[in-house]
């Protein structure tokens, strides 16, 4: 398909050329060689793309043969124009610079030998000059075409240069910028949360050995102080290097939901539709939601219960906490670092964050994050 328009041109040159013959006063009649020498320049012109110096050999030679037998005038050189700027501009110059030579060597030497003696030297001087113009301009033509095309070619790879180094200094500055974070947080979180899991370890080991048992609020501080090591050491995992890390999902609410219960809130989960692998960034989101909801009702609902729906469909994904807490539709709901968190990780997948109080009383929170076709 990628040749057609050249075997198209071939044919219209030829058609032209048959006309031209057809009119001109001082032509010669046309016969099947020299229709057939039209085919092989419109042949050539086809197979120009692919094999550009053998069609500027085969049409050049065509086209003066037919010159010769024919006289079919200037017209003859629009094929081996053709063939010339397309091989300057493939860079085989010194090709195309011979093809012209000869054409208009040809050209002259058969205008010259049959010309009569009363005609005027100048009407061949003047049509010479035409043609050494034409393939003068169609060389240049075709060196300025692949200069050109060279400059856009070298414009294009230096843009991409430069955006690949500016990528290659964001993300420099990204790791460097992780690694502080990092940094800060083991500096300032890790000691405290071993501390505390240390002292409830200590407090259960205490209890156990005075053959009492543990409150459920100790254990419960015991198993969330070790979660919350473990999701740390994975966070500061993912700022060291984020290819590696074990990321948090919907598969580990599960786990959440026995935490809270361990602290004395009743949950219940509740999955519809049918589970499926997620985007890491939504899978993400979706349990952070869920983390930090049920981390609201642990700390403020007071004696509540909390149900957890989540709905996997085909274009979207629900993450819902509702729970029977001490929460008053009578007030505005003001948003905390928690609730601003799980706002900004749902609107930055552009999904949406609702969190309210119920008018049975309670607060709910619901989160629905777009899929775009993924999953």
């Amino acid at each position: 398909m990628r040749d057609l328009p050249y075997a198209l041109s071939g044919l219209a040159l030829g058609g032209l050329l048959l006309g031209n013959a057809a009119l001109a006063p001082d032509a010669a009649p046309v016969g099947a060689t020299d229709v057939a020498l039209l085919l092989v320049m419109a042949a050539a012109l086809a197979v120009c793309r692919r094999y550009p110096v053998v069609a500027l050999g085969v049409a050049t030679a065509a086209m003066l043969v037919l010159h010769v037998r024919v006289h079919a005038g200037v017209s003859a050189a629009f094929p081996v124009l053709g063939t010339v700027y397309l091989a300057a501009w493939r860079g085989h110059r010194a090709a195309a610079a011979l093809a012209s030579l000869v054409f208009l060597g040809g050209f002259l030497a058969r205008d010259v030998s049959v010309a009569p003696a009363d005609r005027p030297s100048q009407q061949i001087v003047e049509r010479t000059a035409l043609l050494l113009g034409w393939f003068f301009a169609a060389n240049v033509a075709g060196l300025v075409a692949r200069q050109r095309r060279a400059y856009l070619e070298q414009v294009e790879q230096r843009a991409v240069e430069a955006e690949r180094t500016r990528e290659e200094m964001a993300l420099r500055r990204a790791g460097e910028e992780r690694l502080r974070i990092a940094r800060d947080l083991h500096d300032s979180l890790t000691h405290s949360i071993s501390v505390i899991k240390v002292q409830a370890g200590i407090a259960v080991h205490l209890a156990r050995k005075h053959h009492e048992e543990p409150s459920a609020a100790l254990l419960a501080i015991q198993e969330a102080s070790g979660a919350a090591m473990r999701e740390l050491r994975a966070t500061l995992d993912v700022l060291r290097s984020p290819s590696d890390a074990d990321r948090v999902g919907l598969a580990r609410v599960g786990e959440l939901a026995e935490r809270t219960r361990a602290a004395g809130v009743p949950v219940q989960v509740t999955v519809t539709g049918q589970p499926r692998d997620l985007p890491a960034e939504v899978d993400q989101a979706g349990y952070r939601v869920v983390q930090e909801a049920l981390t609201n009702v642990a700390r403020h609902a007071g004696a509540a219960t909390a149900q957890i729906h989540i709905e996997y469909a085909p274009a979207q994904l629900t993450v819902s906490v509702d729970d029977d807490g001490r929460a008053s539709p009578a007030g505005p709901v003001t948003p905390g670092v928690g609730l601003r968190g799980m706002r900004e990780r749902v609107t930055g997948l552009g999904g949406t964050l609702q969190a309210v109080a119920r008018d049975g009383g309670g607060f709910a929170v619901r989160a629905t994050i777009p899929l775009d076709g993924q999953g």
